[in-house]
């Protein structure tokens, strides 16, 4: 899934050959194509904590409305992308609400994601009580509008999709991750779903609980989901610490750090963000728990 970061000393090497046998060198071989050869998905300057923390990222971000009437599937919803096409096609993340809920629940990550370098899509479901399957198959409707139809098609690379969401959204990104193995990553916010074991998953995941959710309580949702995906699997498990069911409904640091690393570690393949998540991040005021495997396959 991941094999050209295998092939990062090959690279380096056939690049410097490639060069020497030029007789390119010194002549202006521009700074940051080394980086650009080794991975050409990468978006954005070196990143830090507080860049990952920030409300913001480098991007500034447009957004434009999706009305249900004009799509098929789902319910439509808001686009947020990175104004600016120098740095070329980005990766893109289509986020469910949860049960009951609307797209201004989860409005937060659309321009906090956009502005770190991905096309993100916060959709509206069919109805606000569509169970955990529907939310599912309603996630990889909108990818594949945002990716085909959409007025911002051009700027995505299609290989390159994730999936959130929160609640039963959560439970449908589990759902849309079994179903389209090819996703590069999903992150399930207090996820429910009453299907507790997901063997099937080829999706590097990360499971996103609250200690103090009574809706979604994590020792019946979060942390089965966790223990029941496969061991050999890109996976980590973070337990919100001080948290409710309804968290990742406003804007949260926590939640937003990890989500960004997490997407550009799957969907970017951008090993910069690896320091963020390997070696595991301790308990802290904001961590209860977080578990994963390290380091991650790449």
């Amino acid at each position: 899934m991941r094999l050209h970061v295998f092939s990062r000393p090959v690279v380096r090497a056939a690049l410097a050959a490639a060069v020497a046998t030029a007789g390119l060198f010194g002549t202006g071989l521009a700074p940051g194509a080394q980086a650009a050869a080794d991975n050409p998905y990468e978006r954005g300057p070196e990143p830090t904590v507080s860049s990952i923390e920030a409300s913001r990222g480098s991007y500034a971000v447009s957004q434009t409305n999706v009305s249900s009437l004009s799509v098929s599937g789902f319910g439509g919803g808001t686009v947020y992308y990175p104004t600016s096409t120098a740095d070329g096609t980005f990766g893109a993340v289509v986020i469910s609400p949860g049960f009951t809920a609307y797209q201004s629940s989860i409005s937060w990550l659309g321009p906090r994601l956009a502005s770190q370098g991905f096309v993100v899509f916060t959709i509206d479901t069919l109805t606000t009580l569509d169970q955990p399957a529907s939310r599912g198959r309603q996630l990889l409707s909108a990818l594949d509008y945002l990716t085909r139809t959409s007025s911002v098609r051009g700027r995505i690379d299609a290989s390159r999709l994730g999936v959130m969401g929160h609640s039963m959204g959560g439970g449908g990104t589990l759902e849309a991750a079994k179903s389209r193995t090819s996703l590069k990553a999903a992150i399930p916010l207090t996820g429910w779903n009453t299907d507790t074991t997901w063997p099937e998953l080829r999706t590097p995941t990360l499971v996103v609980g609250a200690d103090g959710d009574t809706v979604a309580p994590v020792g019946s949702h979060s942390e089965p989901f966790y223990q029941s995906l496969p061991s050999s699997l890109d996976k980590a498990y973070l337990e919100l610490n001080g948290a409710s069911h309804f968290t990742p409904n406003s804007s949260n640091t926590t939640i937003a750090k990890y989500s960004i690393s997490w997407l550009k570690r799957f969907i970017d393949d951008d090993t910069r963000y690896e320091q963020f998540l390997c070696p595991l991040p301790r308990p802290s005021l904001t961590i209860e728990e977080y578990r994963g495997n390290c380091p991650h396959d790449s």
